[in-house]
Protein backbone atom coordinates (compact mmCIF):
# COMPACT_ATOMS: atom_id res chain seq x y z
CA UNK A 1 0.00 0.00 0.00
CA UNK A 2 1.42 3.40 -1.01
CA UNK A 3 1.70 6.36 1.34
CA UNK A 4 -1.12 8.07 -0.55
CA UNK A 5 -3.44 5.10 -0.07
CA UNK A 6 -2.50 4.90 3.61
CA UNK A 7 -3.26 8.58 4.09
CA UNK A 8 -6.61 8.25 2.35
CA UNK A 9 -7.50 5.22 4.47
CA UNK A 10 -6.76 7.25 7.59
CA UNK A 11 -8.97 10.11 6.38
CA UNK A 12 -11.72 7.65 5.47
CA UNK A 13 -11.48 6.04 8.90
CA UNK A 14 -12.19 9.41 10.53
CA UNK A 15 -15.61 9.48 8.88
CA UNK A 16 -16.18 5.88 9.94
CA UNK A 17 -15.42 6.80 13.55
CA UNK A 18 -18.17 9.43 13.44
CA UNK A 19 -20.83 6.74 12.88
CA UNK A 20 -20.28 5.22 16.33
CA UNK A 21 -22.27 6.08 19.43
CA UNK A 22 -19.90 7.96 21.76
CA UNK A 23 -20.14 10.90 24.14
CA UNK A 24 -18.70 13.15 21.45
CA UNK A 25 -20.89 12.00 18.55
CA UNK A 26 -24.03 12.57 20.63
CA UNK A 27 -23.12 16.25 21.03
CA UNK A 28 -24.79 18.76 18.72
CA UNK A 29 -22.45 19.36 15.74
CA UNK A 30 -22.92 23.11 16.05
CA UNK A 31 -21.67 23.06 19.64
CA UNK A 32 -18.56 21.10 18.66
CA UNK A 33 -17.93 23.36 15.68
CA UNK A 34 -18.25 26.59 17.66
CA UNK A 35 -16.02 25.28 20.45
CA UNK A 36 -13.36 24.18 17.95
CA UNK A 37 -13.43 27.54 16.15
CA UNK A 38 -13.01 29.34 19.48
CA UNK A 39 -10.13 27.00 20.27
CA UNK A 40 -8.37 27.80 16.98
CA UNK A 41 -8.83 31.54 17.54
CA UNK A 42 -7.33 31.14 21.01
CA UNK A 43 -4.30 29.25 19.68
CA UNK A 44 -3.47 31.74 16.92
CA UNK A 45 -3.93 34.74 19.24
CA UNK A 46 -0.79 33.92 21.24
CA UNK A 47 2.53 35.65 20.68
CA UNK A 48 4.83 34.04 18.11
CA UNK A 49 7.34 33.14 20.85
CA UNK A 50 4.75 31.44 23.06
CA UNK A 51 5.42 27.75 23.63
CA UNK A 52 4.86 26.78 27.25
CA UNK A 53 1.79 29.01 27.51
CA UNK A 54 0.15 27.00 24.71
CA UNK A 55 0.56 23.64 26.41
CA UNK A 56 -2.59 23.84 28.61
CA UNK A 57 -4.68 24.18 25.44
CA UNK A 58 -3.74 20.60 24.54
CA UNK A 59 -6.40 19.59 27.06
CA UNK A 60 -9.19 20.44 24.57
CA UNK A 61 -8.30 18.02 21.73
CA UNK A 62 -7.20 15.41 24.27
CA UNK A 63 -10.52 15.43 26.13
CA UNK A 64 -12.52 15.38 22.89
CA UNK A 65 -10.40 12.52 21.53
CA UNK A 66 -11.08 10.51 24.69
CA UNK A 67 -14.82 11.27 24.52
CA UNK A 68 -14.90 10.31 20.85
CA UNK A 69 -12.70 7.23 21.37
CA UNK A 70 -10.43 8.37 18.54
CA UNK A 71 -7.42 6.03 18.15
CA UNK A 72 -4.18 7.87 18.84
CA UNK A 73 -2.40 6.00 16.05
CA UNK A 74 -4.82 7.18 13.37
CA UNK A 75 -4.72 10.72 14.73
CA UNK A 76 -0.91 10.87 14.80
CA UNK A 77 -0.53 9.41 11.31
CA UNK A 78 -2.96 11.95 9.90
CA UNK A 79 -1.17 14.73 11.76
CA UNK A 80 2.08 13.62 10.16
CA UNK A 81 0.62 14.52 6.76
CA UNK A 82 0.44 18.18 7.76
CA UNK A 83 3.83 18.30 9.48
CA UNK A 84 5.81 19.12 6.30
CA UNK A 85 3.78 22.32 5.91
CA UNK A 86 4.73 23.46 9.41
CA UNK A 87 8.35 22.61 8.75
CA UNK A 88 8.35 24.62 5.53
CA UNK A 89 6.69 27.62 7.18
CA UNK A 90 9.13 27.81 10.08
CA UNK A 91 12.21 26.40 8.38
CA UNK A 92 13.94 29.75 7.93
CA UNK A 93 13.05 31.21 11.33
CA UNK A 94 16.26 29.96 13.02
CA UNK A 95 18.29 31.50 10.19
CA UNK A 96 16.54 34.89 10.20
CA UNK A 97 16.14 35.36 13.96
CA UNK A 98 19.45 34.48 15.64
CA UNK A 99 19.19 36.73 18.68
CA UNK A 100 19.60 34.68 21.91
CA UNK A 101 16.31 34.47 23.76
CA UNK A 102 16.81 31.93 26.54
CA UNK A 103 19.30 29.47 27.97
CA UNK A 104 18.25 25.83 28.12
CA UNK A 105 20.53 23.34 29.88
CA UNK A 106 23.44 25.71 29.44
CA UNK A 107 22.78 26.19 25.70
CA UNK A 108 21.64 29.52 24.25
CA UNK A 109 18.46 29.18 22.19
CA UNK A 110 17.70 31.85 19.60
CA UNK A 111 14.30 33.41 19.05
CA UNK A 112 14.08 31.68 15.67
CA UNK A 113 14.12 28.24 17.25
CA UNK A 114 11.52 29.30 19.81
CA UNK A 115 9.19 30.66 17.11
CA UNK A 116 9.77 27.50 15.07
CA UNK A 117 8.71 25.35 18.04
CA UNK A 118 5.67 27.59 18.50
CA UNK A 119 4.64 27.08 14.86
CA UNK A 120 4.94 23.30 15.13
CA UNK A 121 2.96 23.27 18.39
CA UNK A 122 0.23 25.51 16.96
CA UNK A 123 -0.14 23.28 13.93
CA UNK A 124 -0.37 20.18 16.10
CA UNK A 125 -3.05 21.75 18.28
CA UNK A 126 -5.22 23.23 15.53
CA UNK A 127 -4.99 20.35 13.06
CA UNK A 128 -5.40 17.82 15.87
CA UNK A 129 -8.55 19.55 17.10
CA UNK A 130 -9.92 19.68 13.54
CA UNK A 131 -9.29 15.97 13.00
CA UNK A 132 -10.97 15.10 16.28
CA UNK A 133 -13.92 17.28 15.23
CA UNK A 134 -14.26 15.33 11.98
CA UNK A 135 -13.87 11.99 13.76
CA UNK A 136 -16.55 12.94 16.27
CA UNK A 137 -18.98 14.53 13.82
CA UNK A 138 -18.51 13.43 10.21
CA UNK A 139 -18.16 15.68 7.20
CA UNK A 140 -21.83 15.62 6.22
CA UNK A 141 -23.14 16.76 9.64
CA UNK A 142 -20.24 19.20 9.90
CA UNK A 143 -21.08 20.88 6.58
CA UNK A 144 -24.76 20.94 7.54
CA UNK A 145 -23.80 22.59 10.84
CA UNK A 146 -21.88 25.25 8.93
CA UNK A 147 -24.98 25.90 6.84
CA UNK A 148 -27.13 26.15 9.98
CA UNK A 149 -24.70 28.73 11.39
CA UNK A 150 -25.13 30.96 8.35
CA UNK A 151 -22.24 29.93 6.09
CA UNK A 152 -23.23 30.33 2.40
CA UNK A 153 -24.67 27.16 0.92
CA UNK A 154 -22.33 27.22 -2.07
CA UNK A 155 -19.35 26.97 0.29
CA UNK A 156 -20.73 24.15 2.44
CA UNK A 157 -21.81 22.07 -0.55
CA UNK A 158 -18.47 22.51 -2.30
CA UNK A 159 -16.63 21.58 0.89
CA UNK A 160 -18.62 18.37 1.20
CA UNK A 161 -18.05 17.49 -2.46
CA UNK A 162 -14.35 18.22 -2.15
CA UNK A 163 -14.05 15.80 0.74
CA UNK A 164 -16.21 13.09 -0.82
CA UNK A 165 -14.69 13.07 -4.31
CA UNK A 166 -11.13 13.47 -3.11
CA UNK A 167 -11.17 9.73 -2.51
CA UNK A 168 -12.62 9.07 -5.97
CA UNK A 169 -9.88 11.06 -7.71
CA UNK A 170 -7.18 9.57 -5.51
CA UNK A 171 -8.37 6.05 -6.35
CA UNK A 172 -8.32 6.96 -10.04
CA UNK A 173 -4.77 8.31 -9.69
CA UNK A 174 -3.71 5.14 -7.88
CA UNK A 175 -5.10 2.97 -10.72
CA UNK A 176 -3.27 5.06 -13.30
CA UNK A 177 -0.02 4.77 -11.35
CA UNK A 178 -0.46 1.00 -11.04
CA UNK A 179 -0.99 0.73 -14.79
CA UNK A 180 2.14 2.81 -15.39
CA UNK A 181 4.21 0.58 -13.11
CA UNK A 182 3.00 -2.57 -14.89
CA UNK A 183 4.02 -1.07 -18.24
CA UNK A 184 7.26 0.51 -17.04
CA UNK A 185 9.38 -2.62 -17.38
CA UNK A 186 12.99 -1.74 -16.63
CA UNK A 187 12.21 1.97 -16.09
CA UNK A 188 10.29 2.08 -12.80
CA UNK A 189 11.04 5.77 -12.12
CA UNK A 190 8.94 8.03 -14.38
CA UNK A 191 10.32 11.21 -15.88
CA UNK A 192 8.82 14.67 -15.49
CA UNK A 193 7.15 14.33 -18.88
CA UNK A 194 5.44 11.11 -17.78
CA UNK A 195 4.19 12.79 -14.61
CA UNK A 196 2.81 15.68 -16.67
CA UNK A 197 1.06 13.26 -19.02
CA UNK A 198 -0.50 11.36 -16.11
CA UNK A 199 -1.68 14.60 -14.55
CA UNK A 200 -3.27 15.71 -17.80
CA UNK A 201 -5.10 12.41 -18.22
CA UNK A 202 -6.27 12.58 -14.61
CA UNK A 203 -7.65 16.07 -15.24
CA UNK A 204 -9.58 14.86 -18.29
CA UNK A 205 -10.97 11.87 -16.42
CA UNK A 206 -11.97 14.10 -13.49
CA UNK A 207 -13.80 16.46 -15.85
CA UNK A 208 -15.68 13.61 -17.53
CA UNK A 209 -16.62 12.05 -14.20
CA UNK A 210 -17.79 15.42 -12.87
CA UNK A 211 -20.19 15.72 -15.80
CA UNK A 212 -21.58 12.23 -15.19
CA UNK A 213 -21.98 12.89 -11.46
CA UNK A 214 -23.70 16.22 -12.10
CA UNK A 215 -26.18 14.58 -14.45
CA UNK A 216 -26.88 11.78 -11.95
CA UNK A 217 -27.46 14.29 -9.15
CA UNK A 218 -29.89 16.32 -11.22
CA UNK A 219 -31.74 13.14 -12.19
CA UNK A 220 -32.18 12.38 -8.48
CA UNK A 221 -33.56 15.82 -7.69
CA UNK A 222 -30.59 17.39 -5.93
CA UNK A 223 -31.33 21.04 -5.12
CA UNK A 224 -28.24 22.05 -3.15
CA UNK A 225 -29.69 21.48 0.33
CA UNK A 226 -27.79 19.35 2.84
CA UNK A 227 -30.28 17.08 4.58
CA UNK A 228 -29.71 14.72 7.49
CA UNK A 229 -31.66 11.68 8.59
CA UNK A 230 -31.85 12.94 12.19
CA UNK A 231 -32.77 16.45 13.28
CA UNK A 232 -30.71 18.24 15.92
CA UNK A 233 -31.97 19.77 19.10
CA UNK A 234 -29.79 22.21 20.98
CA UNK A 235 -29.83 21.22 24.64
CA UNK A 236 -28.58 22.71 27.88
CA UNK A 237 -25.63 20.29 27.80
CA UNK A 238 -24.52 21.84 24.51
CA UNK A 239 -24.64 25.32 26.00
CA UNK A 240 -22.63 24.13 29.00
CA UNK A 241 -20.13 22.50 26.63
CA UNK A 242 -19.51 25.71 24.67
CA UNK A 243 -19.53 28.08 27.65
CA UNK A 244 -17.27 25.82 29.72
CA UNK A 245 -14.63 25.49 27.04
CA UNK A 246 -14.85 29.19 26.20
CA UNK A 247 -14.14 30.04 29.86
CA UNK A 248 -11.18 27.65 29.78
CA UNK A 249 -9.76 29.29 26.64
CA UNK A 250 -10.08 32.75 28.19
CA UNK A 251 -8.35 31.59 31.38
CA UNK A 252 -5.46 30.06 29.43
CA UNK A 253 -5.16 33.13 27.19
CA UNK A 254 -4.96 35.67 29.99
CA UNK A 255 -2.92 33.69 32.51
CA UNK A 256 0.37 31.94 31.73
CA UNK A 257 -0.38 28.85 33.81
CA UNK A 258 2.96 27.04 33.33
CA UNK A 259 4.81 30.17 34.41
CA UNK A 260 2.47 30.73 37.35
CA UNK A 261 2.85 27.12 38.53
CA UNK A 262 6.61 27.35 38.11
CA UNK A 263 6.78 30.47 40.26
CA UNK A 264 4.57 28.80 42.86
CA UNK A 265 6.86 25.79 43.13
CA UNK A 266 9.96 28.00 43.12
CA UNK A 267 8.54 30.01 45.99
CA UNK A 268 7.64 26.86 47.89
CA UNK A 269 11.16 25.43 47.48
CA UNK A 270 12.77 28.72 48.49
Amino acid sequence: MTSLETALDDLRSLDALATRDTDLTRRDPRAKLVATLLFIVSVVSFDRYSVAALLPLALFPTVLAVQGEVPARTLLRTLALASPFALMVGLFNPLLDRAPMLVLAGVEVSGGWVSFASIVLRLGLTVGASLVLIAGTGMHPLCAALARLGVPRVFTVQLLFLHRYLFVLAAEAARMDTARQLRAGSHPRPSLAVHASLLGHLLLRAFERAQRIHGAMLARGFDGELRLAHAWRWQMADTTFVVGWCAFFIAVRWVDWPQAIGRLFAGAVA
